[in-house]
């Protein structure tokens, strides 16, 4: 059955290889839907990024890039990943190789659930980054659909009762928990608050999600005729009264303030 539902660009690529995320990159650009979702991602990103003070004079980094194009929309911005031969840089995001105060934003998507421990990534944030700077991040949210998606269908994990802001990790793409944002961010936001008082959630706000599971994300099949595309699309802002029941990602912004 999986076989059937996944993508054919995908097939017989290692997971986590430059070739597996340039095929992912691919998809994006050629499936309409999924390429919607990434521009309104992105546009968000940049936005936040934008926000800080000279930050085009500034160093602007994308952790996690993979299967990113967001060079496309903006070519100074500094992609980075953990594996070799897919970004400008090689970057764990527990150890950021950059000089203090240099940074300007900090850009993730679906990356932040993936660090096995976000103490050492809000220590480095806090050292890299400019009073004002920002953490801006596309990550997996806590609806009730969310839970349902991400803790019985998608493949990685997703442990919304973990106690702690870390998980054991052997270096692969599925070492993960995917309710961490949620975690931090919600449920022990009063935590977060007092181990970081430089860096205060600003904002967050769930992002589109029918077209994105119709589309098919960037591993699956997209279940929609190309003719329909444009009217699924056009439902994102319908079914906006939904998003609190039926929402799978949303986009938070950090910001660090003056020291």
């Amino acid at each position: 059955m999986k076989d059937l539902i996944t993508d054919s660009r995908l097939a017989g690529l290692e997971m986590g290889s430059p070739e597996w995320f340039a095929a992912q990159r691919r998809m994006i650009q050629e499936k309409p839907l999924i390429r919607r979702c990434y521009d309104l991602w992105y546009s968000r990103l940049l936005r936040d990024a934008d926000s800080v003070p000279a930050s085009r004079k500034l160093t602007v980094v994308e952790l996690g890039s993979g299967s990113s194009y967001i060079k496309r929309l903006r070519p100074a911005v500094i992609t980075s990943d953990i594996a070799e031969g897919v970004a400008d840089m090689v970057i764990d995001g527990r150890e950021l190789p950059f000089p203090d105060h240099s940074v300007a934003a900090l850009l993730l998507t679906h990356v932040f659930h993936h660090i096995p421990n976000v103490h050492a990534f809000f220590s480095e944030s806090l050292r890299v980054l400019v009073p004002g700077g920002v953490i801006s991040m596309v990550e997996c949210t806590h609806t009730p659909f969310a839970r349902l998606f991400f803790g019985r269908i998608h493949p990685e994990p997703f442990n919304d009762r973990a106690t702690e802001w870390a998980f054991p990790s052997k270096g692969r793409m599925l070492d993960s928990n995917q309710a961490l944002s949620w975690i931090v961010f919600e449920r022990d936001l009063g935590r977060f608050r007092t181990l970081y008082p430089t860096l205060v959630l600003e904002r967050w706000a769930y992002l589109p999600w029918f077209s994105y599971l119709l589309s098919g994300g960037v591993n699956l099949r997209s279940a929609v005729p190309p003719l329909l595309e444009g009217v699924v699309a056009r439902l994102d802002n319908i079914l906006l009264p939904l998003d609190p029941m039926f929402a799978i990602h949303w986009h938070l912004t950090i910001r660090k303030t003056g020291e």
